[in-house]
This record gives C-alpha cells, sequence and structure tokens, in this order.
C-alpha cells in the first residue's frame, strides 16, 4: 500500500493502466496472427523446380499420363510418415518407377524450419533427377526430435552427393535457397485441399484410410482396387 501510494496510484488509474495494457496485448496478437497468416501465403514468384505440376498444387510430379492419380502429403520430419515409407516406400517406388500411377508429391513444412529446409531440398534433387532417392534418404537419416539441428545446407549437399549428384547446380541450389519461398507455395495449397495430417494419401482424389498406412497388403489392395496392376 505505501508504494501504490507514493506513485499516487488510485482505482481509476489502475484501471486505466490496465486497460492500455490489455489493448496492446491484443494489438501484438493480432499482429502476429496477421504476420504468420501472410507468410503462410502462396508466393507468387517463387522459384519452382522442372518436374513441378501448377495444376497440382505445385507439386513434384511423375508420370502424368498415367491412368491412376496418387497424391502423398508428407513432412520430412514427420515420424509417421518415416513409418509409413519404411512399410511402403519399395511399393510405391516401384509402381512409380514402371509408370503405373500418376505421383504427386507435395512436401510438407508445418513442423519448423528444419522441413523447410529439406522439402526444398528436395525439390533442389529432383531438377537433378533424384527425388525418389533423396526422398528415400531424408526419411531413412530423419532425427530422433523435430528441428534438432541435423539438417544444414553442408549436411544436404552431402546427402545429395552420396546420392549421386554430382552437378555444382545442386549445391547452389541448396546454398541459394532457390525453392524455400516454393515450400510455401505447397504449404498454401495443401491448406486450401484441406490437408490437415501428414501423411495423407489420395487415389484419384479420394483419401486412402490411414489404417492401412502401416498395413502394406491393405494399403496396395487400395491400389489394386483404383486399377493398379
Amino acid at each position: 500500500m505505501a508504494a501504490s501510494s507514493k506513485n499516487g496510484s488510485n482505482g481509476k488509474g489502475d484501471k486505466t493502466t490496465r486497460n492500455l495494457v490489455v489493448g496492446m496485448i491484443l494489438l501484438v496478437v493480432v499482429a502476429g496472427a496477421g504476420a504468420a497468416l501472410a507468410s503462410n501465403h502462396a508466393v507468387k514468384s517463387a522459384s519452382k523446380p522442372s518436374a513441378v505440376e501448377a495444376t497440382d498444387g505445385d507439386g513434384i510430379g511423375f508420370n502424368t499420363s498415367a491412368p491412376v492419380k496418387v497424391d502423398f502429403y508428407e513432412d520430412f520430419q514427420c515420424p509417421h510418415c518415416r513409418d509409413f515409407e519404411a512399410v511402403n516406400n519399395a511399393y510405391i517406388n516401384k509402381i512409380i518407377t514402371d509408370g503405373k500411377i500418376h505421383a504427386v508429391f507435395h512436401p510438407m513444412s508445418f513442423i519448423g524450419n528444419e522441413s523447410v529446409l529439406t522439402a526444398a531440398a528436395s525439390a533442389c534433387a529432383s531438377d537433378q533427377g533424384k527425388f525418389l532417392q533423396m526422398h528415400a534418404a531424408l526419411f531413412a537419416n530423419q532425427a530422433a526430435n523435430e528441428n534438432s539441428g541435423i539438417w544444414s545446407n553442408a549436411k544436404l549437399i552431402v546427402l545429395g552427393h552420396s546420392l549421386g549428384i554430382a552437378s555444382t547446380k545442386y549445391d547452389e541450389c541448396i546454398n541459394n535457397g532457390q525453392y524455400l519461398n516454393w515450400t510455401k507455395n505447397v504449404e498454401d495449397y495443401a491448406g486450401k485441399a484441406n490437408i490437415n495430417s501428414t501423411p495423407t494419401v489420395l487415389i484419384n482424389g479420394k483419401p486412402v484410410p490411414q489404417n492401412t498406412y502401416l498395413n502394406s497388403a491393405a494399403f496396395q489392395a487400395a491400389f489394386s482396387s483404383a486399377g493398379v496392376k
């Protein structure tokens, strides 16, 4: 009470001060929300990888003329995606390389900065014809904890080289952050498509039941039902 009296405080003054503080907090929250929305908005001028499909949310595509279209939404830091890939990667890669599906990969980046770095690196690898190899390697080398610092430009360059990427254009792509803004476009499209979890797999626009993701026989049966033999 002595301190309050010394500062000349009264009930009305305290209430005015409190209202000002609350108002400033609300202003900061609203401004922060606006900044977050802006950061997630598509970047029209974003550089895009050569295999990108603009009509499919800037996803990286394979076999565009195949009759069965499959969309894959994954985050390279997502542990469930890693487990999904451990079970199904060989099968998925085979039906892609055999030309049986029109595959579109949407590398997500919602978990954090290393999701952005790895998604952009996969696009750099795509330009060198090594997307599927990089895709598998990133999941195989996933850290135990998210945003742990395992990935940097230097380490992503070394990983690319280990996959047989020899072009200096790959190194430049990583170091210049060529596809960092592209990852925002992928996220923007996924949001509009109401994709709210990873992994998510769609066959001809229809979600594959998630309870099949770790059951290879059930997962492959979904493809067989769609005409993939």
